[in-house]
């Protein structure tokens, strides 16, 4: 005997949930429980017919967004996904063939990429396994032609990377156009710095956002004051510095200064997101699990529990355009994160996860990340 085909009705109800009794966090505080409605790849508003799941007065987060890892495979959103993060901002994969592969996979976690970095022929970075040859901008003449092949290829952004006065990295002049090209094509731009002088050179080139933070020195307060006065936006990807610092001395060491470096930003407003730079090298962050060890750094060094928590939700939305997401409200993407606990008290309470959506696919995590 066949089965009879759906009706509408039913078609809509199971495309529908209503997650009732369940505390949102709004980007402030946790509002009484209450219902929000998943209808589709959307919030929706109107629960009949809906399935319905008591959330028992769990706390209901936005889907968490790692704004700094670098992406090699499928597995890699697999991870992110288990663990709540549901948008990943990529910050150099290569070939485009790869990250086109990862862009939009029903049910994985949604990505961003700057596709292929910029960096010199003589810096660090052009000894690392594997950089492709069109990573090397030869002077401030040839940004243009490295922007316009980002471009072209698709990038959401535009990645350089910074290097210390005198390491053989690109120099001032060409970090100015680089910056300057992007901004004329509308893309914003991330710089790579991990030093007091590299940093100093990112600014003064204009980048948007600066990833990382010193490890061999303190930001000054002319440094941290003019990442204020101009807007920029800092991703200190303390999970990296940590691991960088234990590799180096196995005792953590430097780690403190990236610590202080954070607190300092913090302290004079520069918006901070949480990035973590998963799966880089020199050490190795793995996914998904070193966000929620992100925001925990991001407490210890100064960070309220909300500020961490609107670090890998609101803020990074807001700061790399992505408008359908970041909030519980209705008409953006069902990208949701079900959590026992409460992470406004406790930001360890993220680890406990129930349920996680991504857009329209519904995921149990298979393992307990407390």
């Amino acid at each position: 005997m066949t089965a009879a085909a759906p009706s509408r009705a039913d078609t809509f109800a199971w495309r529908r949930t209503a997650l009732t009794n369940v505390r949102v966090f709004d980007g402030r505080e946790l509002r009484a429980p209450g219902t929000v409605v998943i209808d589709g790849d959307r919030i929706g508003t109107d629960p009949s017919g809906a399935r319905e799941i008591d959330g028992g007065g769990a706390t209901l987060l936005p889907g968490l967004i790692d704004a700094h890892v670098h992406l090699s495979g499928a597995d890699n959103l697999r991870q992110l996904r288990e663990h709540g993060v549901t948008t990943a901002l990529d910050m150099a994969a290569w070939p485009t063939e790869l990250v086109d592969s990862l862009r939009n996979v029903p049910g994985l976690t949604d990505i961003r990429s700057a596709g292929t970095l910029a960096i010199s022929a003589g810096g660090i970075h052009a000894t690392m396994a594997g950089i492709p040859k069109d990573s090397i901008v030869t002077g401030p003449a040839d940004a243009e032609r490295f922007v316009a092949a980002r471009v072209a290829e698709g990038s959401d952004y535009i990645k350089i990377v910074a290097e210390p006065p005198g390491s053989g990295g690109l120099d001032q002049t060409t970090l100015n156009a680089l910056v300057a090209a992007a901004h004329t094509r509308g893309k914003s731009v991330v710089a790579h710095a991990t030093a007091f002088g590299a940093y100093t050179m990112a600014q003064e080139a204009g980048a948007d956002v600066i990833t990382h933070v010193p490890l061999d020195r303190a930001l000054d307060d002319e440094a941290v004051n003019r990442m204020a006065a101009d807007g920029r936006i800092a991703v200190p990807t303390l999970s990296m510095m940590e691991a960088m610092s234990e590799r180096m001395d196995g005792a953590r060491s430097g780690y403190g200064q990236a610590r202080a470096n954070d607190a300092a930003l913090h302290r004079a407003g520069v918006p901070i997101l949480a990035g973590t730079d998963a799966d880089s090298t020199p050490a190795f962050v793995p996914y998904g699990t070193s966000l929620h060890h992100e925001r925990e750094l991001l407490v210890d060094a100064g960070l309220a529990t909300v500020d961490a928590l609107r670090a890998a939700t609101a803020l990074p939305a807001r700061h790399f355009g992505l408008t359908d997401r970041g909030a519980v409200e209705p008409g953006l993407r069902a990208d949701l994160v079900l959590v026992d606990g409460d992470p406004t008290a406790d930001i360890r309470a993220t680890r406990r996860i129930r349920r996680i959506w991504c857009g329209d696919t519904e995921h149990t995590p298979a393992t307990d990340h407390y």
